[in-house]
């Protein structure tokens, strides 16, 4: 039966494809993605402070997962509002900060079963902010949003989904023999293809992905930007998941993929380096021109995230709610932080931290050291 895009597709093939999918090209390219996915995961095992990643390239991820959806928001809103009230955010950054929270939720529910449709049915109701479930009535269609026109109808009925789900969880788990990238890739199109929800799928699936490759072992925290790659190269994912469904052109479709997981690993990997750089620098700043308040655990909480208040020194044991107040300001007065107001909140922002996280570049203005004698 031809593909129609008017008409549900319920004849979505079961996984795994009939096609070959470790073709010499996919192997080949399978061989650069793992190693850059395991220099990955070293640099970020080499980490003295997890925080320091896990409050930092998640929320990169979720901007960008959000923004292929043209939910836009701007990595300072995001990091801004994961300190304070985040009911005074702008939609868009409550939906990128739930976006994260899903994430982080999906990490833990890891410990206690494997990844699976209750999952992401869980991750989709955190997304959303709302109960959310397998769908149950027809008329979802994915259209141009430009054109209007109908690209996708997808599978309808409900145990038609279920069923469907349930061969896409047995394929995650139970086909060891393909190399885990190539089940993530493939996975990742069925469940785009099943789209089991009214909404928020293309989100969900992406939080799949990472929670796929920490179940897998590949990485300990879920800290590949994957979406950055997707962001910049959106209109061939969808041309290429549209290959794949339209004429089974499985090989083009795997090789984006593991093209965009060596990317983004190596730009990752490369990031998390500037960032360890910077707080290496600005540690000895930091002891030089107040040595009288340094800590390793200060350092710790100022670069855990862009913004940190009062109540995270409090919070980490380092001082008291005065003194607190007393550290942050003496690391204001030498340019490390900078004081801003947000309604009744008072909040620290570490500048060349927010830059270096926002930006393409790995770069930092430098503070002016002492020469060591």
């Amino acid at each position: 039966m031809s593909f129609n895009a008017n008409q549900p597709y319920n004849e979505l093939p079961p996984l795994p494809p009939s096609q070959e999918l470790e073709t010499r090209a996919v192997l080949k390219a399978c061989i650069t993605a793992r190693s850059a996915i395991a220099a990955l995961k070293e640099a970020g095992d080499l980490i003295p402070n997890p925080a320091m990643l896990i409050n930092t390239i998640p929320m990169l991820e979720a901007r960008a997962s959000s923004e292929i959806e043209n939910i836009v928001t701007t990595t300072d809103a995001l990091f801004k509002y994961a300190q304070i009230n985040e009911q005074n955010a702008d939609p868009a950054t409550k939906e990128a900060l739930r976006y994260g929270k899903a994430l982080w939720e999906g990490v833990q529910s890891l410990k206690t079963r494997p990844l699976c449709t209750n999952t992401t049915v869980a991750i989709c109701t955190a997304i959303k902010g709302t109960d959310i479930d397998v769908r149950r009535v027809p008329g979802t269609k994915l259209a141009n949003p430009d054109s209007g026109e109908v690209t996708y109808t997808p599978p309808e009925g409900e145990a038609l989904l279920r069923e469907k789900l349930a061969n896409w969880e047995f394929f995650l788990h139970g086909d060891e023999d393909i190399d885990p990238l190539v089940r993530m890739a493939v996975a990742h199109y069925q469940f785009e293809a099943i789209h089991p929800f009214t909404d928020g799928n293309g989100r969900t699936g992406r939080v799949v992905n990472l929670l796929f490759l920490v179940e897998q072992g590949l990485l300990s925290v879920p800290v590949l930007y994957l979406s950055r790659y997707i962001l910049e190269h959106r209109a061939d994912y969808y041309r290429l998941l549209r290959g794949v469904t339209e004429r089974r052109e499985w090989e083009a479709w795997l090789l984006y993929m593991l093209a965009a997981i060596e990317e983004t690993a190596l730009w990752t990997r490369a990031k998390i380096a500037a960032v360890r750089a910077l707080l290496e620098h600005t540690t000895e700043y930091i002891r030089q021109e107040q040595p009288a308040i340094y800590t390793r655990e200060l350092i710790d909480v100022v670069f855990a995230q862009p913004y940190c208040r009062i109540q995270n020194l409090v919070a980490a044991d380092i001082v008291q709610r005065q003194a607190a107040s007393e550290y942050l300001k003496k690391l204001t007065n030498i340019a490390v932080l900078q004081e801003e107001k947000s309604g009744r909140d008072k909040l620290f922002v570490q500048p060349k931290l927010l830059r270096l996280l926002a930006q393409e570049s790995n770069e930092f203005a430098r503070y002016k050291l002492k020469e060591k004698r």
